[in-house]
């Protein structure tokens, strides 16, 4: 086989027959498709998504949830309210309120009646962090979807018209960058977080589209140029069709990514803010206020900072390596990971052709 007026190398032989058998498989479908292989592919990323789902669902199901007049029972014993009697008895250290979960299955195998231990209370421990992780998880949501909301019609707006809305909007983007995040954070969380999680959230998220709303921004000054964009104007498609049925979908990759980096953030950062006592505060409960609350019992009871923290990071891992897999998935220069089984079936095609 001649390549170029020379002989081919086998190296590039098999190169040629693995991206065949690449290209083969996805022959035929639709961008979509494409994306969706490729990211349930991607190990790493699926074992998140599904540990993701996984808490999401778990920490749902394990209390009681009220939507308006309906009240939805959880399958949970305990609630937020009850306070059973303080236990004591096998703590070590003199302890109290130690956790009754065990792995040894020789005694006492099981969950037990506080598997995540009490509090100084006697209030179920367990009950505690799900509801704390239930507004954790409530206020990544809400950050990301209102930073992404933000973030793309900011981006697509200065990016599409470009001139003077480009510079105005640029320098508002320019001028929040400028200031500390955590420094502007703090300040809204110390009012919003009195009013409730949900408010705080709203706020935090006006703070986390500038990132997104530059590389929306750098996506259409790009993609306005091509001609498909022409071929719509000529068409008589709007202004408002065009940038956002045209052009949106196709920057759609990187705005899925961006954003999933901000929700992986954004529970760190309400971490952050409630332990430092600017963030959710009590009544309420959060991850970050849990850990903020017991931070003295760290030497004596150290199952106060296990669980939340544990709860913390493994939604934080799970949202970055979704992330991870999604970008891999949306790179159209992202080759697939090619087999044994591909390099062999390629070098025999190769040798049929000879």
């Amino acid at each position: 086989m001649k390549l170029f007026g020379r002989k081919a190398t086998e190296g590039e032989i098999l190169a040629g027959g693995e991206n065949a058998i690449a290209n083969k498989e996805v022959e035929g479908l639709s961008q979509g498709q494409i994306v969706r292989r490729r990211f349930f592919r991607h190990r790493a990323a699926v074992i998140a998504l599904v540990t993701l789902s996984s808490i999401i669902v778990f920490v749902i199901t394990a209390l009681d949830t009220k939507i308006g007049p309906i009240r939805i029972p959880g399958w949970w014993k305990w609630t937020v309210e009850d306070i059973p009697e303080l236990r004591y008895l096998d703590c070590p250290g003199g302890a109290t309120g130690c956790p009754t979960f065990s792995i040894n299955p020789s005694s006492n195998f099981g969950l037990g009646s506080h598997p995540f231990g009490q509090d100084d209370i006697g209030r179920d421990y367990f009950a505690l962090v799900m509801n704390g992780a239930r507004r954790s998880l409530m206020i990544m949501f809400v950050i990301g979807a209102v930073s992404g909301f933000i973030g793309v019609v900011v981006g697509s707006i200065s990016g599409f018209y470009g001139k003077k809305i480009d510079s105005v909007l640029m320098r508002l983007v320019d001028f929040l960058q400028t200031v500390p995040t955590i420094i502007i954070a703090a300040v809204i969380g110390k009012a919003a977080g009195r009013v409730g999680p949900l408010f705080l959230a709203l706020f935090l998220g006006l703070l986390g589209w500038t990132g997104l709303a530059r590389l929306v921004r750098a996506q259409f000054l790009s993609l306005r140029e091509m001609e498909f964009v022409d071929a719509a104007r000529v068409a008589g498609a709007s202004n408002i069709r065009i940038a956002f049925k045209h052009i949106l979908p196709n920057a759609i990759g990187q705005i899925i990514v961006t954003i999933t980096l901000i929700m992986a953030g954004a529970i760190l950062t309400e971490t952050a803010l409630s332990y430092l006592g600017f963030g959710v505060v009590a009544p309420d409960v959060s991850l970050g206020l849990l850990i903020s609350q017991y931070e003295s019992s760290f030497t004596t009871r150290p199952w106060l900072f296990w669980w939340p923290g544990f709860f913390i990071i493994s939604i934080a891992l799970c949202v970055n390596f979704i992330g991870d897999g999604l970008r891999d998935a949306f790179d159209p220069r992202q080759r697939r990971r090619i087999t044994k089984k591909d390099r062999l079936q390629a070098k025999l095609q190769n040798k049929a052709g000879e």
